[in-house]
C-alpha cells in the first residue's frame, strides 16, 4: 500500500507506475499463469498470505454455468482462479482501482479466460446481478462503515443457496468481522485458521451453512 492519501483502495492510484511479474500456480489446475502487477494495488510484489490461504484451502466454485464474483479483485489472482477452475462461470472481478482492474483484464486476456470475465467498478455493477459465489480478501483498511456496507451489498447479491468465502487476518478483525455478521442473520463458519489468517464461510439467513 502506498503513502498518505493513496491507498490500493484508492479509485486513481497516484504512485508512479512500476511493473512487476508474480506467477499464480493452483494445486488443481496443470499451468502456471504469469500476472502483470504494478505500484498502487494490492500487494504488487507478490500474491500475499492471505489471497494464498483463500486459493489454496478456500472452498472451490461449483461446476457448471454459474456466475461468480472476486470482491476487490485487485490485479486478479482470485478472478483468474475462479476462472480456469470453473471453465463454464461467469466472473465479475469489482474493485474499486482502475489501475488494478486495467490489470486484472489484461491478465484474464493473457490467460485464455478473458471472455468469462466481467470487471467492474462497483458503480459499474448491474443492479439486478445475483451471483452463485462470492469470493475475497476484502479490503478491511477502508473502515468499519464502508467495509460492512461493501459487504452487505454483496450478500444481498447471492442466490438463495450461494455462500461468501472471505480471507480477513485477525488482527485486522476477523473475528469481530464474524460476529457482526452473525448479527445480521448469516451463518458464519470458520474454514481454517493460518498464521493470522481466518477463512470464513457465509451463508444467508435460511441457507444451508
Amino acid at each position: 500500500m502506498t503513502s498518505g492519501a493513496d491507498h490500493y483502495f484508492s479509485s486513481r492510484p497516484r504512485a508512479a507506475s512500476r511493473p512487476g511479474r508474480v506467477v499464480l500456480a493452483l494445486d488443481d489446475v496443470d499451468r502456471e499463469v504469469v500476472l502483470r502487477t504494478d505500484a498502487g494495488t494490492f500487494s504488487p510484489g507478490g500474491i500475499d498470505p492471505g489471497t494464498r490461504f483463500l486459493l489454496d484451502d478456500g472452498a472451490r466454485p461449483a461446476p457448471g454455468p454459474t456466475t461468480l464474483v472476486d470482491v476487490g479483485c485487485g490485479y486478479g489472482p482470485v478472478t483468474l482462479a475462479l476462472a480456469l477452475r470453473a471453465p463454464e462461470a461467469t466472473v465479475w472481478a469489482v474493485d474499486v482501482n482502475a489501475r488494478a482492474r486495467e490489470l486484472t483484464r489484461a491478465n484474464a486476456d493473457a490467460a485464455g479466460v478473458g471472455a468469462r470475465v466481467r470487471v467492474a467498478a462497483p458503480e459499474d455493477v448491474p443492479a439486478d446481478l445475483v451471483v452463485d459465489g462470492i469470493w475475497s480478501n476484502p479490503p478491511i483498511r477502508v473502515g468499519k462503515a464502508a467495509l460492512h456496507d461493501l459487504l452487505a451489498t454483496w450478500l444481498a447479491r447471492r442466490a438463495p443457496d450461494a455462500a461468501a468465502h472471505l480471507v480477513v487476518a485477525r488482527n485486522l478483525g476477523a473475528d469481530s468481522l464474524a460476529r457482526w455478521l452473525g448479527e445480521q442473520g448469516h451463518t458464519v463458519t470458520r474454514r481454517g485458521s493460518r498464521r493470522g489468517y481466518r477463512l470464513l464461510d457465509v451463508a444467508g439467513p435460511g441457507d444451508p451453512g
